[in-house]
């Protein structure tokens, strides 16, 4: 038995495969975005804990997390569902080599959700134990995340596939995958720089805010540290990567050199705004970046797969009134999840 003979018939799909990629990357994007502030705040928080307690940002961000989680998981069902219709054969396989885990994976994220909202709303009630609460939001976010990656790399290494023969109990994890712990380490780091921005942009809105100076400084050190070591992390996970793939970003194929290259050229430019604690063109070409780096992702996993499948294989059986329905879904969503931005980002000034 070969690989290629472990790897799924493809299902058709209703719409050209262009149309289904476009939304798999504007939907990961605001996941990634919204995913970031989330747990990159969580650390934050409790590394504040740990150092000063009550005149760190804990108080600030603790009433922030409830809101950044929801969008998290909300805007998470898109973009999983996007990569199941045009890579359905690929992480189907993946979710079942590890199903223990992934199934783990809904338990985790309901027990994040309770130790993030008793942050919040026990905040004053159990100073002693707020540490404990924050530090296992942290955790469980981290470990959450630790599995998806292992997920999103094991779809690409069909060459594993053949050890659930070895072991079928659902309860393997492509730890032997040399690209693991850089990808997983990048999220990461990513998380912390996004979120040290985003509190940087709370502080920055609210002129009321008592040691707002001091809490937008604070926001964009984070930043500005995190995203140097992301930097670096980037480069080890590009040397990590499979000879071919890794010079298909160095030359090897224009198209996925040219978006690697203007990625790297955004986090410098995002970078340089951060140092000098420009706010809102920091926030701009980070977003730029994040997008750019999520086309990089997605041209990683196409290099995966290119001996044995590209999105333009998959058979069309027209069907348009689906994604009609989600278009007209998705602006209306967008729109009720800006209000509610708006909401929650001017929630205190009343009390200010």
């Amino acid at each position: 038995m070969t690989t290629n003979d472990l790897i799924p018939v493809a299902d058709a799909i209703p719409v050209d495969w262009r149309w289904l990629y476009f939304f798999l990357v504007l939907t990961f994007v605001l996941h990634l975005l919204f995913m970031n502030a989330m747990l990159g705040s969580a650390i934050m928080a409790f590394v504040g804990e740990l150092r000063e307690k009550n005149a760190g940002p804990g108080r600030d961000i603790s009433t922030k997390l409830p809101y950044t989680i929801a969008f998290t998981v909300n805007l998470g069902v898109a973009p999983l569902l996007f990569l199941q219709v045009l890579y359905g054969q690929f992480i189907y396989v993946s979710s079942v080599l590890m199903a223990g885990f992934w199934l783990a994976v809904i338990g985790l994220i309901i027990m994040l959700y309770y130790s993030a909202y008793i942050y919040d709303f026990r905040f004053e009630k159990m100073p002693a134990a707020r540490t404990f609460f924050i530090g296992l939001t942290v955790l469980l976010g981290l470990i959450v995340a630790f599995l998806f990656t292992n997920n999103m790399t094991f779809m690409l290494r069909t060459e594993t596939w053949q050890e659930y023969f070895g072991n079928r109990s659902g309860t393997l994890l492509n730890l032997k995958d040399p690209t693991l712990l850089p990808r997983y380490l990048h999220f990461a780091v990513a998380s912390v720089a996004v979120g040290g921005l985003f509190q940087a942009i709370l502080a920055k809105q609210r002129k009321a805010l008592p040691y707002r100076e001091k809490r937008m400084n604070q926001g964009m050190r984070w930043f500005t540290t995190a995203t140097v070591v992301q930097i670096l992390i980037g480069f080890w996970f590009l040397i990590s990567l499979p000879i071919e793939v890794m010079l298909s970003f160095m030359g090897g194929a224009v198209p996925n050199t040219v978006v690697f290259v203007l990625g790297l050229v955004g986090a410098v430019v995002s970078l340089a705004f951060g140092f000098t604690r420009r706010v809102w063109p920091t926030t701009v070409a980070t977003v730029v970046t994040v997008v750019l780096m999520a086309i990089v992702r997605d041209l990683v996993r196409g290099e995966f797969l290119k001996p044995v499948f590209h999105p333009s294989d998959l058979k069309v059986v027209a069907q348009y009134s689906p994604m009609i329905v989600f278009l007209i879904a998705l602006v209306l969503g967008l729109g009720l999840v800006a209000y509610m931005l708006y909401l929650a980002a001017n929630s205190g000034k009343e009390a200010e």
